[in-house]
């Protein structure tokens, strides 16, 4: 990486506006690879895989989700779905189904097959190391309380975390952009999922798969009457705290809300 002069200011080192822009620049730059191939890795060490999920704590509460063999939604044709595509916050306000949250869930982060310890799934990661982990605040679904869940794909489950209405806590996070949505994605990294094979470029293939993940939430969304907005200036110690993650070893880098929209087909 590119070394950057700093201003140094009353015994204190900081980084001038052009210091950042310049780190900002470099960091979306690919020179790293040649590094990494002189460095010992994690995987190389024959250290143990990352788990593939968090695990659940005893006596949790699991709903399950509509598998992906009985889907009966999302039939609309590719290029139809690809016109349609836009940032949408304006919602109706009626629930999602059930199965409208299955197919968001599973086109984003379900698994397609289990290879040697890794997953293969609908959306694209560098290395097949999908560092994410994807928690939902639910305000409208169908047969669901609302609150506070994640999502575990090995099973195609739901996991309660907390039970009530936090939409407060929710758009705190969120800066003021919960809208009218039904359900909200927040996304989070386990960096060393992908640090164990990729060490130092980790944090850039962590930043391009998290679109990745966006991209699918958006097409999906627009197949099934629903639609969807990304939300990148969220408050990241108010959605760390929300989502009880550590800020250091998991912590939040992408958000979307999501809702039905008016079919103008």
């Amino acid at each position: 990486m590119c070394n950057f002069k700093l201003l140094a200011t009353k015994g204190s080192v900081v980084m001038t506006n052009n210091d950042k822009l310049k780190a900002g620049r470099a960091f979306l730059k690919a020179d790293d690879w040649g590094e990494l191939s002189k460095l010992e890795t994690d995987q190389q060490l024959g250290k143990p895989t990352p788990p593939l999920q968090k695990p659940i704590h005893d006596g949790a509460k699991l709903i399950d989700l509509i598998p992906p063999t009985e889907f009966t939604l999302g039939t609309m044709p590719f290029m139809e779905v690809v016109k349609k595509r836009r940032s949408r916050r304006k919602f109706l306000d009626e629930p999602l189904s059930l199965e409208q949250l299955s197919i968001l869930l599973w086109t984003t982060q379900g698994i397609q097959r289990l290879i040697r310890g890794t997953s293969i799934r609908p959306v694209a990661s560098g290395g097949a190391r999908h560092p994410f982990e994807s928690y939902l605040y639910v305000e409208r679904v169908d047969g669901l309380a609302k609150g506070l869940y994640r999502y575990q794909p090995l099973e195609h489950q739901l996991v309660l975390l907390r039970e009530g209405d936090l939409s407060e806590d929710t758009n705190a996070a969120l800066r003021g952009q919960l809208y009218n949505s039904a359900v909200v994605f927040l996304w989070t990294a386990i960096p060393y999922r992908t640090e164990w094979r990729y060490s130092i470029l980790s944090g850039k293939l962590i930043a391009q798969d998290s679109g990745h993940l966006a991209q699918n939430l958006y097409l999906a969304a627009e197949a099934i009457g629903c639609g969807a907005c990304a939300i990148g200036a969220y408050d990241q110690v108010k959605a760390d705290g929300l989502l009880s993650v550590d800020g250091a070893d998991e912590f939040t880098v992408y958000a979307a809300i999501t809702g039905r929209i008016k079919d103008k087909r």
